[in-house]
């Protein structure tokens, strides 16, 4: 239940968009030249035809630091105060292990003295951001928010490995979040959020934590880059993803034909229209950018919305319903009305 603030309730609210991409584009045909793969293989099991990944030297702050900035000029140019009062930064690929990267992106936006944490929910780490910044923004702790999902697993992902170095490209996505009131444009009306660690063995990466500390040597390379087991993290993700939907659907009062977006995890497009059938969904209303970035991770859903708006897919008034799946296993779903973001 949310806390009441003042004479009435407040409710966290989009108030602005931006993403960012390094500029090295992948294409399926620079992965064949080096894979035993081709374009129609990767096209017809991921849906996905370029990527895009960082350059040695670039790391995950610097791709949040740009896309940040993106969300708070829009934030600005569409009446809200580009000054926030809070920086959550959702990732599985920090620039480093300790501490933590939002202080150092916060800082690199300008903003050294406003309090900044990591949230590691890998794909759903935005989901999970939405959930913290709305319930920070309600019980009065925050009035502006600015969340930023970014990922660069070009650099965890075995290049040799075809199973994933097709999959996962590098990207940011942001939003703004203000405090406002009920039945506002851009108003984040429900979040649901679930994990199972029974499976934590489905998705990560094996080396390099607490259990299995780094050192000069490992038992197996492997353990040292990102592992997933691909048909048991389909069957989980569009379950679970489906789920969550359904609930925050529920938790709204909802239909199907209420929805005018379903904006999920840009995992691969099979997932999308899944879930978008799971859902009772028309496919064309089911958003899909993973053929031009590809698996962006916690970047994803962002990357999606601001990608839909600059095109215009995205309107002012239209009920938008987000669900992603991720490691830990992690899973969640939002429900929230898209503003006009127009500028």
């Amino acid at each position: 239940m949310r806390k009441l603030v003042g004479p009435e309730e407040r409710r966290a609210v989009v108030a602005g968009v931006g993403s960012y991409l390094p500029p090295r584009a992948v294409s399926n045909e620079d992965l064949s030249k080096r894979l035993d793969t081709s374009d129609e293989w990767i096209r017809s099991r991921t849906g996905i035809t370029i990527r895009y990944v960082v350059d040695p030297g670039m790391a995950t702050s610097d791709l949040a630091v740009r896309a940040g900035a993106a969300a708070l000029k829009s934030a600005a140019a569409n009446g809200t105060d580009e000054a926030v009062d809070l920086v959550i930064l959702a990732t599985a690929t920090p620039d480093q292990r300790c501490p933590a990267t939002a202080p150092l992106v916060a800082s690199g936006l300008g903003l050294p003295a406003v309090p900044a944490f990591d949230v590691s929910a890998v794909c759903s780490g935005f989901v999970y951001g939405l959930a913290v910044a709305d319930g920070l923004i309600a019980n009065g702790m925050a009035a502006r928010v600015l969340l930023i999902g970014a990922d660069t697993f070009s650099t965890i992902v075995d290049p040799d490995d075809r199973a994933t170095a097709v999959v996962f490209g590098d990207g940011a996505g942001a939003v703004v979040l203000r405090a406002g009131h009920p039945g506002e444009a851009g108003e984040l009306h429900a979040v649901e959020l679930g994990s199972d660690g029974r499976l934590s063995d489905l998705i990560g990466v094996r080396a390099g934590g607490s259990r299995y500390p780094y050192r000069s040597e490992v038992d197996d390379p492997a353990d040292l880059f990102f592992a997933m087991q691909g048909q048991a993290v389909y069957r989980h993700a569009v379950v679970r993803m489906a789920e969550a939907a359904r609930a925050v659907m529920a938790r709204v009062g909802w239909s199907p034909g209420d929805v005018d977006r379903y904006v999920g995890h840009q995992a691969n497009l099979r997932i999308l229209t899944t879930v978008g059938a799971e859902l009772g969904l028309a496919p064309q209303r089911v958003y899909a950018n993973v053929a031009a970035v590809g698996n962006t991770v916690a970047a994803s859903i962002p990357l999606a919305l601001a990608d839909a708006t600059a095109s215009g897919e995205l309107r002012k008034g239209d009920r938008i319903l987000l669900s992603a799946f991720g490691g830990g296993v992690t899973w969640g779903a939002a429900a929230l009305t898209w503003p006009d973001l127009s500028q």
